[in-house]
């Protein structure tokens, strides 16, 4: 029998590898299109916040892929993206457009690490639920506390009532994306590095 000649990683959380720095550009570039693109990354609705988003994803989907450092990096150009390009002056105050999308990465990966020994379907859905429940709970806070138009003069019940079927809606649809993506990364990562040989060495035609 032959025996296996992988070794266990050593790669420490915090460590920012190749591999990591190159998920990180695809993920930053992903958060880019979906910011730019209309109706991608920000759909629009009829409330205060006036749009809904799904791009918290690939932040939420770096740090359960790759750890903290990828997700946190990730959230910090959805940051970038809301400060740039958002035409509501809450998200022009940098501690409500960059804390909470950064906060996402770490959340999410704490989470993801906490259960994945548990299940990682589990772990990944919840990841999902609880970045994006970050983002909207940080956002609303900070917004409420600095008074960011268009809460200013808004009674915090009242803005959290008229906010939350659209948080409720994004953290389900983050959680099962999450899912469904990480799901197919990993059987991907495991068909790549176990796919077993039918033939010896000699015998293959590479």
């Amino acid at each position: 029998m032959r025996k296996s000649t992988s070794m266990p990683s050593t790669t420490g959380t915090w460590t920012l590898t190749t591999e990591r720095i190159v998920a990180a550009g695809v993920l930053v570039g992903i958060t880019i299109i979906m910011g730019i693109v209309p109706v991608l990354g920000f759909i629009p609705v009829p409330n205060l916040t006036a749009s809904a988003t799904i791009e918290h994803v690939p932040t939420i989907l770096g740090s359960v892929l790759e750890g903290p450092v990828v997700g946190m990096v990730t959230g910090f150009f959805f940051g970038l993206i809301s400060f740039l390009r958002s035409p509501i002056p809450l998200f022009k105050d940098p501690l409500v457009a960059f804390v909470p999308r950064i906060l996402i990465g770490l959340t999410s990966w704490l989470t993801y690490a906490g259960l994945r020994r548990v299940n990682r379907d589990v772990a990944a859905f919840a990841a999902g639920i609880i970045g994006a429940a970050t983002n909207t709970v940080f956002v609303l806070a900070f917004g409420i506390w600095r008074q960011d138009a268009p809460f200013a003069g808004v009674p915090a019940p009242v803005i959290i009532v008229a906010v939350l079927p659209q948080a409720i809606a994004e953290a389900l649809l983050a959680a099962i994306l999450t899912v469904i993506i990480a799901r197919a990364v990993d059987i991907v990562r495991r068909g790549v590095v176990r796919a077993p040989e039918k033939k010896s060495r000699d015998e293959l035609p590479y």
